[in-house]
C-alpha cells in the first residue's frame, strides 16, 4: 500500500450515464436536482457530445457541482488532440476510458490494448492532464499461468495512469473490491459505486446504494487514495432521482461519503 493511501470519507458525486436521460431533457435542471439533493460532483458522460463542453461546464459551475472526470475514449490515435481539447473546455482534468474486454484473452492482447492507453496518458500529460482507468470484470475473472489479468494490466500502464476502480463489477469478476483498493494505494483516485444482487454482469438490475449485496461500509473504509465516490446507478427499475436520493442518504448518513449536507 501507498504511504498516501487515507481512509476519510471522500466526497460524492454522481455518474453522468446514470441521469444521461434526464440531462438529455433538461441539462441545467438535472445538475440542479442532483446538487439540490447534496452530490459534489459530476463525472461527465454522453452530456458533452450533446450539449458541447462550454455548456457543460457552465451548467455544472451553475448548480455548484466540481467536474470530477470525464468519461471520455483514450485520447490516443487520430482523435487524441479533439478529445484533449474537449477536457480542457469542460476542466476535466482527468480522463477515464476501459480497454475491452477481448483485450483480456491473453497476455499478448492486454500488452497491446496497454500501448493505446499508455499513448493517451503521455498526450495527456503533454496537457497536464491524467488518465485513469476504469475496469470491467474481464480484467479479474481472466489469468493467465496464475497471474490474474489486472495485475498484468498494472504492470504494464504507464504509472501516470490513476485507477477509477468499479467495484460492482471487480465483485462479479470474482474480486475483494476492499482489497483490490487496499492494493492499490494512492493510485485509486476515483470507484464508481453501484449495488445490486452482484449475479450477472448481463443482467443485473441495480438498486439504491446500500439495498444490494455490496458491502460498501468494508468497501470505502479501506486504506486508500480515493478522491471521489461516484454513484452511478444503471439498469434501474425504479426512479432515478429517488435512487440517488437513498443512495445519497446511505452513504452521506452513514459516514462513508462527505455531502453538501454533510
Amino acid at each position: 500500500m501507498s504511504a498516501g493511501a487515507v481512509t476519510t470519507a471522500a466526497p460524492i458525486a454522481v455518474m453522468g450515464y446514470t441521469i444521461l436521460e434526464q440531462g438529455l431533457a433538461d441539462l441545467e435542471g438535472t445538475f440542479a436536482r442532483v446538487a439540490e439533493i447534496g452530490y459534489l460532483g459530476v463525472e461527465t458522460y454522453g452530456l458533452v457530445e450533446e450539449y458541447g463542453p462550454e455548456r457543460v461546464r457552465a451548467a455544472a459551475d451553475s448548480a455548484g457541482l466540481a467536474i470530477t472526470s470525464a468519461h471520455t475514449p483514450f485520447p490516443a490515435g487520430a482523435s487524441a488532440e479533439r478529445i484533449l481539447d474537449t477536457a480542457e473546455a469542460l476542466g476535466a482534468e482527468t480522463l477515464v476510458w476501459s480497454m475491452e474486454r477481448e483485450e483480456f484473452d491473453s497476455p499478448a492482447a492486454i500488452a497491446a490494448g496497454v500501448r493505446r492507453v499508455n499513448d493517451a496518458a503521455e498526450n495527456a500529460a503533454e496537457r497536464g492532464l491524467t488518465i485513469a482507468y476504469h475496469n470491467h470484470f474481464a480484467e479479474f475473472a481472466n489469468a493467465f499461468d496464475g497471474r490474474q489479468a489486472y495485475d498484468l494490466l498494472l504492470e504494464l500502464l504507464d504509472p501516470r495512469v490513476v485507477i477509477e476502480l468499479d467495484a460492482y463489477w471487480a465483485r462479479m469478476g470474482g474480486a475483494d473490491p476492499a482489497e483490490v483498493l487496499t492494493r492499490l494505494g494512492d493510485r485509486a483516485r476515483l470507484v464508481h459505486i453501484k449495488d445490486g444482487p452482484a449475479v450477472s454482469y448481463e443482467d443485473d438490475v441495480m438498486v439504491p446504494i446500500g439495498a444490494g449485496a455490496m458491502e460498501w461500509e468494508r468497501i470505502l473504509t479501506a486504506p486508500s487514495g480515493l478522491r471521489w465516490h461516484i454513484v452511478e446507478l444503471e439498469r434501474l427499475s425504479v426512479d432515478t432521482i429517488d435512487a440517488l436520493e437513498q443512495s445519497y442518504r446511505h452513504l452521506v448518513g452513514a459516514g462513508l461519503s462527505t455531502g453538501r449536507t454533510a
